[in-house]
């Protein structure tokens, strides 16, 4: 029962890893969709949130190579070090995708707000200045 309950929690956390990689690839895409229009389309999202995916399912959880105390200690675990280094960067990256469509949309609403509070005040201005002149 045991070998199976370590099997099923297992599984769950490679397909929440995928899962994981897939959400990335969704914000990575919506980012660059967003900004290349030719790559505005839903294939490259379903592209992009399948490779995401199957890095992460595959990439994150490699075996790491036998330590041997007494062997050459300069050998690179290039498996490990690549997944490593490969899950940080895509990470990152889907990070900073997320944050800049975010502050985009942050960004967007306070120009429509400085652009609709400088009209408005010009407006009141103008109103305000020609009634002066009439009274």
């Amino acid at each position: 029962m045991r070998f199976r309950v370590r099997k099923s929690a297992h599984v769950l956390e490679r397909l929440g890893l995928a899962m994981a990689g897939a959400a990335c690839g969704l914000f990575v895409s919506a980012h660059v969709g967003s900004t290349v229009s030719f790559l505005t389309s839903q294939g490259f999202l379903l592209l992009m949130m399948i490779a995401g995916a199957i890095a992460f399912y595959l990439g994150i959880d490699t075996p790491q190579m036998p330590f041997h105390p007494d062997e050459d200690d300069s050998k690179i675990d290039t498996a490990e070090f690549l997944s490593a280094v490969g899950t940080f960067f895509a990470t990152l990256t889907a990070f900073f995708s997320v944050g800049i469509i975010v502050l985009r949309v942050f960004w967007t609403y306070l120009i429509m707000a400085g652009w609709t509070v400088g009209i408005v005040m010009q407006i009141v201005a103008g109103a305000k200045a020609r009634t002066r002149g009439k009274g």
